[in-house]
């Protein structure tokens, strides 16, 4: 198992490691790029301070993976301007590229399992139905306080702050993505407990 465990964390980090510098070496420009890959390079910094006093499951630690590449994606391009999100909207004419509601989904799909593994290790609640409920709620706090920074950060940056935002024009922007991150952290919970509950069973002993 600390075999399995090495290799995996190295295969973890190796990966990690080789998008995040893909994505500094020529982004659309470095401050939108310091902003959208700061949170992974703050998940990383986390995860390996924690690597010993509380190791997650394979599952957690695939999707953390996840997500940060798709803010590393997102760095290098601007949400706004993914080339492959601009190429499906030019196959079903869409007017705008939308690459930030799948971080938005995200946002909510990966924090929704990372929460629920903590809250059930920590022993938090006795009741799955409070337990999916806090979870849903966490996640939708956060969309919305990472929102708030979004605006915070527009407000400082001012000619960065269209980049950054990549509301595309959509009035809407703000509640959709929101609604995406409500709607992640739901379907996680609906599509991945059971396989997260098999993997809980073999952490710490459970």
């Amino acid at each position: 198992m600390p075999e399995q465990s090495n290799t995996m964390r190295n295969a973890w980090t190796g990966v990690f490691l080789a998008v995040l510098v893909w994505s500094g070496i020529g982004p659309h420009d470095y401050l939108t790029w310091f902003l959208e890959v700061a949170p992974a390079i703050i998940g990383g910094v986390v995860l390996w301070m924690t690597r010993d006093s509380f190791r997650l499951t394979a599952l957690a630690y695939v999707l953390i993976l996840v997500h940060c590449i798709i803010l590393m994606v997102g760095g290098h391009y601007t949400y706004a301007e993914v080339p492959l999100f601009d190429w499906i909207g030019e196959i079903f004419d869409h007017e705008r590229n939308h690459y930030d509601k799948v971080g938005h989904l995200a946002q909510g799909f990966i924090p929704a399992i990372v929460a629920r593994e903590i809250v059930i290790r920590k022993h938090v609640f006795n009741s799955a139905a409070w337990r999916n409920f806090f979870i849903v709620c966490f996640c939708l706090g956060f969309s919305a306080f990472y929102e708030l920074i979004e605006w915070w950060v527009a407000l400082l940056s001012g000619e960065g702050a269209e980049a950054f935002l990549g509301t595309q024009g959509y009035v809407w922007d703000t509640q959709s993505d929101m609604g995406w991150a409500l709607f992640g952290a739901a379907m996680a919970l609906i599509l991945l407990s059971k396989i997260h509950d098999r993997q809980l069973a073999g952490i710490d002993g459970r």
